[in-house]
């Protein structure tokens, strides 16, 4: 008796003690992946952390492979879609002269007869050089010389020169002078020197589909009527010249409607554009830098045209050659560069962001010439006595004054 209680404690003892070995290895187990999950995961961090990586960084990297296929499709298809253009304007112009202009000169009264010829050739003919001109016309591209140009930073694709207010353009793989966008319906960039055809292209294109949207309204109406009895029992009895006609004239009014909106929609966008002196993609980075700023507290300056600028006070320093050249090269108002330049006393506390974080915030006045500025009203003071010495070297009298910069 005493053997099998013995024997079966000694059964019970090794039972336990496998049990106690098995959750010893399963724990051990549990904490080797733990382990190897934390490891990976400070790997991961490790690599790809940054401190400046928001939503906005995370979003373009997922669709770059998307970016990149836009951007051959549209270098490849822009052919393609200037033919689209020319073939849908001149089909438009066969419809006019072979549908309406008959109608015109059977129906109308001989003045509106010469407004009708006058207007509607004058209207094609601004429409086919500035479209010619947008095309043909290269929008400017900085030179290439790699020289050592102060105030000119240089563009990380290209590895060349790249002034303010030039961007690189992925599709034409250049820099391009105050670039607005890549046209695909122009196949070419809108930069410098084309942008104005590109908007006068523009005007008088949504001009001439306005036009011909209200010259053709009453044939509309009745062309579509037509259509509608084309399925009629018994059918209608027309010939294949008035169906073609009918289909002709509501071809031309839906396509003249539908550019009219979009395109007319597109003109006033960049009408606004060029009130503001901004482009499409400096409007962008303005409205960006100016949400940053906006979350520190500060306000984005914009810098008011020569024009409509007040008067420079009598009593402050006069400006040299050197700074008139400076104002010269600067570019126009209402972009974003840290050279352009208005004065605003320091003792108004106005505050200017700046996107470009590893400039000092410093102000210097030498011989007239303004470097960028960004004191707050705390460091205004701490600076007055050698604002005071500088302005003394630069200009009679010591002012102390500071300049608000725009910025890109």
């Amino acid at each position: 008796m005493r053997s099998r209680q013995r024997m079966f404690a000694a059964v019970m003892r090794l039972l336990l003690k496998c049990l106690r070995l098995g959750r010893r290895r399963r724990f051990k187990l549990v904490r080797q992946v733990e382990q190897l999950w934390r490891y990976g995961q400070l790997c991961l961090h490790s690599l790809l952390y940054n401190s400046f990586t928001n939503g906005d960084v995370v979003l373009d990297s997922l669709f770059e492979p998307i970016y990149w296929l836009v951007d051959h499709v549209t270098r490849w298809f822009g052919v393609v879609f200037v033919a689209l253009v020319i073939g849908l304007t001149s089909s438009i112009v066969a419809i006019v002269y072979i549908c309406l202009l008959p109608l015109i000169l059977q129906t109308y009264t001989p003045a509106w007869i010469c407004w009708h010829l006058a207007y509607g050739h004058w209207n094609l003919i601004m429409i086919v050089f500035h479209y010619y001109m947008a095309i043909t016309t290269s929008p400017g591209h900085p030179p290439q010389a790699k020289e050592d140009l102060t105030g000119v930073s240089i563009c990380r694709k290209c590895i060349a020169p790249k002034p303010a207010r030039t961007h690189h353009c992925s599709i034409c793989n250049r820099c391009v002078l105050k670039m607005d966008h890549h046209c695909p319906w122009l196949n070419n960039c809108v930069g410098h020197y084309n942008h104005r055809y590109f908007f006068s292209f523009c005007l008088f294109m949504t001009m001439g589909c306005i036009y011909c949207t209200i010259s053709s309204w009453e044939m509309f109406r009745d062309a579509y009527a037509a259509i509608e009895t084309y399925y009629q029992t018994p059918p209608p009895t027309f010939s294949f010249r008035q169906r073609a006609f009918h289909k002709s004239v509501v071809y031309l009014w839906v396509l003249c409607s539908s550019v009219a909106l979009a395109l007319g929609a597109l003109t006033l966008w960049h009408a606004a554009l060029i009130t503001r002196g901004e482009t499409s993609i400096e409007r962008h980075i303005n409205k960006k830098e100016r949400q940053r700023l906006q979350k520190k507290g500060k306000a984005l300056a914009h810098p008011r045209p020569a024009a409509l600028s007040s008067p420079a006070p009598r009593d402050g320093p006069e400006l040299g050659p050197a700074a008139l050249r400076d104002q010269a090269a600067h570019p126009t108002p209402g972009h974003m560069r840290p050279r352009c330049c208005r004065r605003a006393s320091l003792q108004a506390g106005e505050h200017t962001g700046d996107p470009l974080r590893h400039r000092p915030p410093l102000l210097a006045l030498v011989g007239g010439r303004c470097r960028y500025a960004s004191l707050t009203r705390a460091r205004a003071s701490a600076w007055m006595p050698a604002l005071g010495s500088l302005g003394a070297a630069g200009s009679p009298g010591g002012t102390q004054q500071s300049c608000s910069c725009s910025l890109l």
